[in-house]
């Protein structure tokens, strides 16, 4: 929108000034129609610019939109804090785990054309997850100790991660098995990684984990395609995400947020990051990057059913399913940070039940600033956010690139802007 922003617009006084300003906007938005108020947008406004003021973030995108279309847009700070360059709605961000929920999407299209069953067995289209293998713990001499697992991994389990699957950054026995077996973190991109063992057999409970990059391999292995160019076929293309992918072009690199690490007394400090741009495989858990305009047209179709201007990209029944609980009496719980400097142990509704769709988190009860229960939601490690409420039919997303994740300062900035668009919105 270059200057045109969904703030100064609001600004600009009056709802027929903002619906005429809209004609100028990219075709991605132009059907967009203005819901919050000038008071809901000034208030989030003043969250986040005190967020940069305090040196909390030194930039951030908050975006939120309706089934009426976009009703927030707001960046604030820098995106590049050596040049200065201002934070957009257009800035490069690495999506980390929010990639996720375009993996699912691409399974979840496969399902719908009966090329995939949800109850299948995950060997059927992987083969190397034909005997998996439960870390049982480790011998005198610091040899795992490994059994075979009692069932099959199902294509249900790699989805709702329930397939016994974890992450090292919140499992102290995956970090020691990667030590002592030399076997490379899924960070890696290296094919090498998917040797983890399980640790737990397959259904008993629910823990965060590889499952999704498993999932890609499947996605892979069914389309005969890679997931780059998948994605960009039946997801990006279709809904005019031109800034989304895993292999990210010059001009792409020239709009990428810094990335920054906050230190000990609460500072932040710049460090290089990229994904693997010579992967061996594409991670479907975690490698991507998008803008948070491309991000919030994908939640849109989401919270369209599955359409957005005229493009479907999964069915209204499908789209309904994913934001179900498909994890039964288990119950998602805290995960409990094995290397803090990566992350902070994270649950986002303590205290409170919450369950696991395909693949969402559902909070159960009312969320603690203003989403309903039943809504849908997650992150990407280096603070990104997003939800999405099926009740009151909106959805946010907020973009930050900062370790560790769950950052208490970027959690209250994402708090303050859900508050505040909910108080808005009524």
């Amino acid at each position: 929108m270059n200057q045109l922003t969904r703030r100064t617009i609001l600004q600009r006084g009056g709802l027929l000034g903002a619906i005429l300003a809209l004609d100028t906007v990219s075709p991605a938005l132009a059907a967009t129609k203005p819901v919050a108020s000038l008071l809901s947008a000034s208030a989030i406004d003043a969250a986040l610019r005190a967020g940069v003021s305090r040196d909390d973030v030194s930039g951030v995108v908050a975006m939120a939109a309706t089934r009426n279309g976009l009703v927030y847009e707001g960046s604030f700070g820098r995106s590049n804090v050596a040049t200065g360059a201002p934070m957009t709605a257009d800035t490069v961000f690495w999506l980390l785990s929010m990639t996720k929920a375009f993996t699912a999407t691409a399974c979840m299209q496969l399902i719908e054309q009966g090329r995939i069953d949800l109850d299948d067995d995950a060997a059927k289209y992987l083969p190397e997850l034909t005997a998996p293998q439960v870390l049982e713990g480790f011998a005198a001499d610091g040899a795992p100790r490994l059994r075979p697992a009692k069932r099959a991994i199902k294509v249900r389990h790699l989805l709702t991660h329930t397939s016994g699957f974890t992450y090292s950054i919140w499992s102290e026995a995956l970090s020691r098995y990667e030590q002592v077996t030399g076997m490379p973190d899924i960070a890696t991109c290296k094919n090498a990684a998917f040797a983890a063992p399980l640790e737990f057999d397959p259904g008993e409970r629910w823990e965060y984990g590889i499952s999704m990059d498993w999932v890609g391999k499947l996605v892979e292995a069914v389309s005969d395609q890679s997931l780059e160019v998948y994605f960009r076929e039946n997801i990006f293309a279709p809904l005019g995400m031109r800034n989304s992918g895993f292999l990210i072009g010059s001009e792409q690199k020239k709009h990428v947020a810094t990335f920054q690490n906050r230190r000990a007394d609460g500072g932040l400090e710049p460090a290089p990051f990229e994904m693997p741009q010579r992967p061996e495989f594409f991670m479907g858990g975690g490698g991507a990057f998008s803008t948070p305009r491309d991000y919030m047209t994908f939640l849109q179709a989401l919270l369209n059913g599955g359409t957005l201007n005229g493009a479907r990209i999964l069915r209204p029944e499908t789209v309904s399913l994913m934001m179900q609980n498909q994890i039964s009496e288990l119950n998602v719980h805290e995960m409990r940070s094995a290397h803090p400097s990566y992350s902070r142990s994270f649950d986002q509704f303590p205290g409170q039940p919450h369950k696991w769709g395909l693949s969402f988190d559902i909070n159960t009860q009312p969320g603690p600033n203003g989403r309903s229960a039943g809504s849908i939601s997650w992150a990407g490690l280096l603070n990104c956010y997003f939800w999405l409420d099926p009740v009151k039919h909106v959805t946010g997303a907020l973009f930050t690139q900062i370790l560790p994740f769950y950052d208490e300062r970027v959690v209250a900035l994402y708090g303050a802007f859900e508050r505040e668009l909910y108080a808005g919105l009524a």
